[in-house]
This record gives C-alpha cells, structure tokens and sequence, in this order.
C-alpha cells in the first residue's frame, strides 16, 4: 500500500519551494487537489490525486485583514446569542466588494470584534486581525465619532431635541455636546463619541421617546455604505476611521 503525504510536503518537493513556502500557498487558497481548494498544509494526498498551484500563486506571508460587517439584529458576542462570526463567509461577502484579495480560512485566524452592537442593534462593525487598527479604535476611542440612525416612538419633550444635544446626563455624569438632529417624523441622527451600549436609549427615554430600533452608519471617516444586512467586505487601504 503506498503511503499517503502531506500536502504541503508534495508542493515542497515537487514545485522547488521551502516547506514555509508550500504552507503559505496552501493556506491562501493557491492549491487544488482534484479540482479542489485545499487550505490545510497537513492534508493527506495519494500518489494518483492531481495537484494544482495556480498561476501566480503567491508564497508571501498572510496580510492581516480587517473586515466591515452590517450586522443584522439577532446577533451578538455574548453566551447564548447566535455569533456575529458565523457570518464571516464567502456566501455573504458583498459581491462589489472592491478588494481584489480572496477569502481564505486563515482570514478568520484570531479575527477579533473590535466594535460590537447588542444583539437588539444592527449597523456597522468591525473586524480585525491588524493590530494597528484594534489599537487605534480602542486606545483612540474616546476621539472617534460614530453615527446613529434611531427609529423612536412617543411624544418628545417640548426641549427634547435641544436636550439631547446637550443637556442631559448619564449615570450622575453630565454629557457633553452630542449633534442629534431628526431625519422625519419618527426617525433621529445621533453623532457622538464612543457611545455605551445603553446611552442611546436612556437618552432617549429621558426626554420622553422609546427607542424602536438602533442602527450604526459609520465608525470615525468609514461607512457600511452599500452593504445589506448580513453583507461584510475587507477595510480598503486607502481607508482610515
């Protein structure tokens, strides 16, 4: 019985590479065997299976991603909500997704939430494996401007609008200035910085509204624009919160 060998062994010897090389054309996506994209340098191959490098296969080391998510109500980072990782897939990436890279599983390797919503908010937010970008949206956060749309119901106060703009406080804190302004009759703009989960709704309900739904536009200078709930797409270069 001929023994079986590892994949990234097989590209090793056969396509004149490091064995870190092989790896690194395995885990991005470059190699099919049988037809097949492998991404596992430990897959076990048989002597009649048909290897395949694509053409400009590259063996230069995986770069970082960070990805933009619309994320839908009903998902969340906490025990027991369905999670808002299992909507990173190549099903659901947004099909004019600009980015000319593949979507390999080393994409998902320590991909960290670095913005969340409640599972009861929809919106924007952000995925990461750079640690320049993690590092700036949280050591950066109290300077970066998020941008709300909220569905609202209820009679405002007669100096509601003025007051949530500034005014009011939360937990015993004054707030600073904060742009709320109404889109129609129902529906109000929040633009502030480093919002907590519940500030919205609280603020909100302090001058006689419910909050209907929450929903994140934009993060600092990137938007989700384009991208239907459940769509995500990778951080363009040129892009910066």
């Amino acid at each position: 019985m001929t023994e079986s060998v590892r994949l990234s062994k097989y590209l090793a010897d056969h396509f004149s590479c490091s064995r870190r090389e092989a790896e690194n054309y395995v885990q991005g996506g470059w190699v099919r065997v049988d037809g097949q994209v492998i991404e596992e340098p430990g897959f076990r191959i048989q002597p009649q299976q048909h290897v395949e490098l694509a053409e400009g296969a590259s063996a230069q080391d995986h770069k970082p991603v960070t990805i933009l998510l619309h994320k839908p109500v009903g998902y969340g980072d906490n025990p027991g909500e369905r999670s808002v990782l299992d909507l990173i897939t190549p099903a659901n990436r947004a099909p004019d997704d600009r980015c000319e890279r593949s979507f390999v599983k080393r994409d998902l390797n320590g991909l960290e939430l670095i913005t969340p919503l409640g599972a009861d908010a929809l919106g924007l937010v952000v995925f990461s494996q750079e640690y320049a970008i993690a590092r700036k949206l949280t050591d950066d956060a109290a300077r970066i401007e998020h941008e709300y749309v909220v569905e609202v119901a209820g009679e405002i106060a007669a100096d509601g609008l003025k007051r949530l703009n500034h005014g009011l406080s939360w937990r015993g804190v004054r707030l600073p200035p904060i742009k709320v302004s109404w889109q129609n009759e129902t529906r109000l703009r929040f633009a502030l910085k480093n919002p907590p989960a519940a500030l919205i709704p609280d603020m909100c309900h302090q001058v006689g509204l419910q909050v209907v739904s929450l929903k994140r536009l934009r993060i600092g200078r990137v938007s989700m624009s384009g991208l239907i709930a459940g769509q995500w797409r990778y951080l363009m270069g040129y892009e910066r919160f």
